[in-house]
């Protein structure tokens, strides 16, 4: 199951106390204090690991608690500090303090980490404290607590395309056609209902990751159907393929269904309409759709280039793909190395 969304609770380790002792020793008899520090308590670090690639760990515990320094000893021994409690997440985790909604990070890379609760600090044993006045303090110092807190993490994915349309366009069948991915496909609106993920090979060791992510409808901007869970995670898409069923349909409905879509694309966020955007016109192998191709050429041609595809055939898909590279080539932003 794919879970992209988490709410934890942390808490750092508490420092150890430091020790009162004084050193007794035979032909020593006015020994000084001795006591050693406290060791600092262990810190909850979140660290992104490429091999992740859902929040489903966080689904089934969500407390998280790190270990407490030891305590200082006589003849000055210290305390160990604890051991750090290190939490994986999938790269494209954004880290979000559950009360306040404050940003502690976005893992964006592999590899980066934050420490999200501090360990509390060792407290000084009572030979720190001696002076040439008091040269036998009596007292010491306790370890600071740890932090708490309740972290919210949000997952969005990281991929070099997005398929972005309205329910049943095809963006699934594309997916399936292009990559090894083998999402749900089925004839009836919302069939994906978790982002998916492909990787479409390109030839002579360069590839590009598409992500399926469920289709839009009118008011997703605001929550509506699964309006939400979509556009966060094509936020962070290089390019925007939008597939059209141009299929079995008017002109006018066709270029309803291309309004409502860009409409919600530019109330979530402005920035994801201007994106470099390919317009993917499926379902040409049935009747009428050629007709309708031409319609959005003329009608859209002048700023989106129109690309018309079977996902059920395999037509146009080698073109497609071509146009694809080419166009985040131009952008500066080639497909990744395998």
């Amino acid at each position: 199951m794919f879970y992209d969304e988490a709410k934890i609770y942390v808490r750092s380790g508490d420092g150890g106390n430091g020790a009162v002792a004084f050193r007794r020793e035979k032909y020593v008899p006015r020994g000084g204090p001795s006591g050693g520090d406290g060791g600092r308590g262990g810190s909850v670090i979140l660290i992104a690991d490429p091999s992740l690639h859902t929040l489903v760990d966080f689904r089934y515990k969500r407390h998280y608690y790190a270990q407490r320094g030891e305590h200082g000893q006589g003849k000055n021994k210290h305390g160990k500090n604890a051991p750090d409690l290190i939490l994986k997440v999938p790269v494209g985790t954004v880290v979000r303090d559950a009360q306040t909604g404050e940003l502690l990070a976005d893992l964006s890379e592999a590899g980066q980490q934050v420490v999200v609760a501090a360990g509390g600090r060792g407290g000084r044993g009572n030979a720190r404290f001696a002076t040439p006045t008091n040269r036998a303090p009596t007292y010491a110092e306790k370890g600071a607590p740890g932090e708490e807190r309740w972290l919210y993490l949000e997952l969005k994915l990281l991929a070099d395309v997005g398929l972005i349309g309205l329910p049943n366009a095809g963006k699934s069948s594309l997916l399936a056609r292009i990559s090894a991915a083998r999402p749900k496909i089925a004839d009836y609106p919302f069939t994906t209902l978790t982002p998916n993920l492909g990787v479409v090979s390109l030839g002579e060791g360069r590839s590009i990751v598409v992500a399926d992510i469920p289709g839009l409808i009118a008011g997703a901007h605001e929550g509506a159907g699964l309006g939400l869970k979509f556009l966060r995670h094509i936020e962070r898409t290089r390019l925007l393929l939008h597939v059209i069923d141009v299929s079995f349909k008017s002109g006018p409905e066709i270029l309803a269904d291309w309004e409502t879509v860009r409409k919600e694309l530019r109330a979530y966020d402005p920035e994801l309409e201007a994106r470099p955007q390919i317009v993917a016109a499926n379902k040409i192998d049935l009747p009428g759709a050629r007709e309708n191709v031409d319609l959005l050429r003329e009608k859209l041609g002048s700023e989106y280039e129109i690309v018309p595809i079977s996902a059920l055939t395999g037509e146009g898909i080698d073109g497609l793909l071509y146009r694809i590279e080419q166009k985040l080539r131009s952008t500066g932003q080639g497909g990744s190395k395998v």
